[in-house]
This record gives C-alpha cells, sequence and structure tokens, in this order.
C-alpha cells in the first residue's frame, strides 16, 4: 500500500506572454483598437479587461493540468462543466498488477497527523481495502467489480482542460474556505502558479 500527498503538474510548457498577448489581441477587435498594441501594452489592457468584467475574451486560451488527487475530490472537479477531463479509470486499471506495483495508492488525508488516531483508523482500513481487492482479483473479480469497494481516498489522476475565464471561475469557488480542505490543499497551490506563471489574469483571485 503506498500512501502519498495530491500534486499537480501542467502538460506544457506556459508563456505567459504570449498568452496575455493572444487574448489583447483578439479583445481589441471589439474595439477596434488593434492599432494601440504594443510590445508591453497587454498587461494594462487585460487588467482593465478583467476590472470591466469582460471575461468572455478570456475564453480565448486554455490551460491543461494532470492533477493528482483523490476520488472524492476528482468528483467536485468534473461539476465545472465548460472544461475537458481525461481521468484513470478504475474499470480498466487493474491494480493487483505489476505495473501497479500491485498495491493500492492512497491520498493522504491532510487534516490529520500520521499520529492521530483518526488518521490510524483511515490508514488501517486502506489496508483492508487493499487486501480484500487483491484477494477479490485473485478469485477471478475483474477490476471493474472489485472496484466497488474502492474509497473516496483512492488517488486518481485526471487531466483537466479549461479556458482561462472557466479556471478563473475554478479557483473562486474552489480556494475559498468553504471549499473542502482537500480540494484547498491542492488548488492553493496550483493558484499560485498560476499567478507566477500567467501574470494579471489571476491576480485579483486569492
Amino acid at each position: 500500500m503506498k500512501v502519498i500527498n495530491s500534486s499537480f503538474r501542467f502538460n506544457d510548457d506556459i508563456d505567459g506572454s504570449y498568452i496575455l498577448k493572444k487574448i489583447e489581441k483578439a479583445a481589441r477587435v471589439c474595439y477596434k483598437s488593434e492599432d494601440k498594441i504594443t510590445d508591453d501594452s497587454a498587461s494594462n489592457f487585460i487588467a482593465n479587461i478583467i476590472k470591466r468584467g469582460h471575461e468572455s475574451v478570456l475564453e480565448h486560451e486554455k490551460i491543461t493540468v494532470t492533477i493528482i488527487c483523490d476520488r472524492g475530490i476528482s468528483h467536485e472537479i468534473v461539476r465545472h462543466r465548460i472544461a475537458s477531463y481525461s481521468q484513470e479509470s478504475t474499470r480498466y486499471c487493474n491494480y493487483s498488477d505489476g505495473k501497479f506495483g500491485c498495491e493500492l495508492t492512497f491520498i493522504k488525508p491532510c487534516f490529520w497527523s500520521d499520529s492521530d488516531e483518526k488518521y490510524q483508523i483511515w490508514y488501517k482500513q486502506m489496508e483492508q481495502i487493499e487486501y480484500n481487492y487483491n484477494k477479490l482479483i485473485q478469485m477471478g473479480a475483474k477490476p471493474q467489480e472489485a472496484r466497488d469497494i474502492l474509497p473516496n481516498s483512492l488517488k486518481t489522476e485526471i487531466v483537466v482542460t479549461m479556458n482561462i475565464r472557466e479556471w478563473r471561475h475554478f479557483f473562486r469557488l474552489r480556494c475559498s474556505a468553504a471549499a473542502h480542505p482537500q480540494m484547498r490543499e491542492i488548488t492553493q497551490k496550483m493558484l499560485l502558479e498560476f499567478k507566477m506563471k500567467i501574470p494579471v489574469l489571476f491576480d485579483d483571485i486569492c
């Protein structure tokens, strides 16, 4: 059995300056102000666009991220409708296979320390689930049958593509104090990376 922390990675090299310039070029068509484009005009122009709420122009650019989280959190992520998803399938993945180390991988709950009794209860339950899953496979159950005992804590990988406008909506909801702790654990780190890689577009979200 393996226990890991949630994580994420960008699927492409991100050129924040290129993204800003591309959005500016599209947005200025609305005002027929293409003649005002300069080497450094994009940042201020897009900042003003966001302040005015003209966010539809942000849909011209998309970002793809692979998120490694538990199944419960992935169920919340896919509620965002303007997006594309490709997710690790418990129906087809046989975790008893050598490709997966013949073991289940779980996401560590961020709200319990290793010494907490609640964490120990959780850990023992995950061990029992792994044992029972492998036993079912050994008895001839197919992965799509054995998966019925798999918990929310099971690790999953999900490739997420959203346009910039939807990412802004995503972070507003999923970084808020009302979001699930396991969700905030990963989205707050993601938001910091988005801010570093793509200036202006996420500066107003905290």
